[in-house]
């Protein structure tokens, strides 16, 4: 195959990727760095919710859905989500708002940005007087944790960052209301500019 009708047919699987993504979807490349606008992170990170955490056998339920996502300045991110709990097989009841910060970390064989060390800064109860018990803490923080091992908050197109080969990430970071990657070596070199808009 030549490398013209595989740079055509990478820039093809990239547009149908995402066909109901807005032309801007796609992250933009400047020299060695990556970046992407919090829309599109939005985009990406509502499409992996609900999800749902299994304890003591099933017994327990824990479900966390709507997450919003805020890019603010500094080096670390921003995230809100709704958590519900159910027991023994009943409808989830829910419990409140959550919102937690990050840093961040870009996994280059996943091709994804990942939470860092995520803390829990803030609890907003669904009803006057509920609290974030012991018990709910902790399995929110179970779940906190294998998500932030486990699932990216937004993960670069395959045909996209198959056209980067082996560079090595630099940092990974908030900068500008935007999520970051920097590499090693001039990525803008190794994407076109058709890759990225699907043309």
């Amino acid at each position: 195959m030549s490398i013209q009708r595989f740079l055509l047919s990478a820039a093809l699987a990239a547009a149908l990727a995402a066909p109901l993504a807005p032309a801007d979807a796609a992250p933009q490349i400047k020299g060695r760095q990556l970046s992407v606008q919090a829309a599109d992170v939005q985009q990406y990170l509502s499409g992996g919710f609900p999800q749902t955490h299994d304890a003591l056998g099933g017994l327990i339920e824990l479900t966390v859905s709507n997450p919003q996502l805020t890019l603010p300045p500094g080096n670390r991110l921003d995230m809100a989500f709704d958590l519900a709990l159910a027991t023994a097989g009943g409808a989830p009841a829910p419990v409140g708002n959550v919102s937690l910060s990050s840093a961040l970390r870009y996994d280059a064989g996943k091709q994804g940005f990942f939470l860092d060390q995520p803390t829990v800064d803030g609890f907003r109860p669904a009803r006057a007087g509920a609290e974030l018990d012991a018990s709910t803490r902790e399995l929110l923080n179970l779940w906190l944790a294998d998500y932030a091992r486990k699932q990216p908050v937004y993960r670069i197109d395959p045909a996209i960052a198959g056209l980067m080969g082996q560079v090595q990430v630099d940092s990974a970071a908030v900068e500008n209301g935007r999520l970051v990657v920097n590499f090693n070596q001039d990525i803008e070199k190794l994407v076109p500019a058709g890759a990225l808009t699907g043309e």
